[in-house]
């Protein structure tokens, strides 16, 4: 029996030696290997946005970086979406922050839930997300739209806050990581949002896509961005003015101030380009201030002059009308230059009316009308704004856009709608204002169809200061003359 038990403890070392101890070695090798790889698996804080959960907007260039490292080798695309909540800030504003983190953790589940397993959500700023199409599977422009149209639905849908129902829009950019300015991940991103932006041009919740014509545009706002400061601090930018004369009489009844930049090198820019280079700096604030200030100033020189102009339009955008001290501000620059308030006019867009929501706007234009300032509600028709809000706002004069006014007088259809605007307005108890008029013919008929006021190239280009005060001793040489005005029919 010692004997048997003997040799099966023999037989156990032998096992031990022969069989598990290999095993244990070929463990420890693996163990080995494995450690690099959990080293580089390891979660990075910094990768993960701490309130909704989803990637930070560093893990996904990281992510993006290293596709675009391997797509340069191996071909394939990617596709990033970049998605704006509009205004997002009145959410805070009305229910809180607290309730604000929990419409955008839920704005971010909602976007998740419209992607692959393979694709990456990113919250890249407060409001703001991205979505990265990774291969494998099909990539393109296609599948791209098709998934940001499906985005834009789920955020249509109503949120709950406090039990109240609260609907948002979006803007969505797509662009595919081939066709951004330069292969990086933080070109692609930025061309996303270029094409955000420009579908938002066209009404909330488009999406827009980027295209070569764009990436050109880029390229030219990066080129302006580093003389923003100086351009507006030197001179550079300033109003132009465009008239506005009665279609009664002929006289003129006021002008717009139209911001332009005189680079030193590259001439005369118009605001279609570096307005969104201005924005994206951050300082169409600073903007508003100059073209302000100098149109303040340019009244004052008129009536030096003894050229009495009745008001000068300037455009607020609804960045500078969300600005809780608008109205201290503005009032403090007229009695600065001792301007009556009648004589500045406030143009808001359309757009910012129809999104009647926004209490601050609302109260803002509501002081500055009450305090006897002009508002003037600009490129009527392209937008949505109800009658209800246009007296919410009390307006004083609808700008007719000029997409009503091209070829009025050879398209009946132009008329019959054109006149149903001046007839409302007639009903409203509201002034209007024709734009974009450009022929004789188009004065014509805007006059006999009873708009009472009217720009455009067909009156004046938008000029300088220096050169508005002889165009106004021409055209009143023009008038003494007797150059007939157009009188409204019946």
């Amino acid at each position: 029996m010692v004997i048997v038990a003997y040799w099966t403890r023999i037989e156990a070392v032998l096992f031990v030696v022969c069989f598990m101890f290999p095993l244990l070695l070929a463990f420890q090798e693996l163990a080995k290997r494995a450690a690099p790889i959990a080293a580089k698996i390891r979660v990075d804080p910094t990768a993960t946005d701490a309130l909704t959960g989803l990637a930070s907007r560093a893990e996904m260039l990281r992510r993006l970086s290293e596709f675009l490292e391997i797509a340069r080798n191996s071909g394939g695309e990617a596709a990033v979406l970049y998605i704006d909540i509009d205004q997002f800030s009145r959410i805070n504003g009305r229910f809180g922050m607290a309730a604000g983190d929990a419409m955008l953790t839920e704005i971010g589940q909602r976007i998740s839930d419209c992607v692959r397993d393979s694709d990456l959500v990113a919250r890249v700023d407060g409001d703001e997300y991205a979505v990265v199409l990774f291969p494998p599977g099909k990539v393109d422009t296609t599948l791209a739209l098709a998934l940001a149209d499906r985005i834009g639905a789920a955020l249509a849908k109503p949120f709950a806050v406090d039990r109240i129902p609260c609907f948002l829009t979006s803007g969505t950019g797509v662009c595919m990581s081939g066709r951004a300015p330069m292969q990086t991940a933080e070109s692609v991103l930025d061309a996303a949002a270029t094409a955000m932006a420009h579908g938002r041009r066209n009404g909330p919740g488009l999406v827009g896509s980027f295209s070569p014509k764009m990436r050109r545009e880029a390229v030219k706002m990066r080129a302006l961005a580093p003389d923003i400061d100086a351009a507006l601090d030197d001179g550079q930018i300033r109003p132009w003015f465009q008239p506005q004369i009665c279609t009664d009489t002929g006289e003129i009844a006021g002008f717009e101030a139209l911001a332009r930049w005189e680079h030193s090198e590259k001439g005369v820019i118009l605001p279609g380009m570096f307005l969104k280079a201005i924005a994206n700096a951050g300082k169409s604030a600073r903007l508003g201030e100059v073209v302000l200030y100098h149109s303040l100033s340019a009244l004052r020189s008129w009536d030096r002059a003894g050229l009495r102009i009745a008001s000068v339009g300037v455009n607020f955008s609804s960045t500078e009308l969300r600005n809780p001290k608008l109205v201290e501000k503005i009032k403090w620059e007229v009695d600065r230059f001792d301007i009556t308030p009648a004589r500045l006019t406030i143009e808001i867009l359309e757009d910012v009316v129809s999104d009647h929501d926004d209490d601050v706007i609302r109260h803002n234009v509501r002081a500055l009308a009450a305090h006897g300032f002009g508002i003037d509600l600009d490129d009527f028709g392209t937008g949505h704004a109800a009658i209800a809000n246009i007296r919410r706002f009390a307006v004083n004069r609808i700008k007719i856009d000029r997409s009503f006014v091209t070829r009025i007088d050879e398209d009946s259809e132009q008329q019959v709608m054109t006149g149903a605007i001046i007839r409302l307005a007639e009903s409203l108890g509201l002034e209007t204002l024709a734009e974009g008029v450009e022929t004789v013919g188009e004065h014509n008929r805007l006059a006999q169809l009873g708009c009472r006021y009217i720009q455009g190239f067909g009156v004046a280009r938008p000029m300088r200061f220096e050169d508005t005060i002889a165009w106004m001793h021409q055209h009143r040489d023009k008038l003494a003359k007797g150059s007939g005005t157009v009188r409204r029919a019946g």
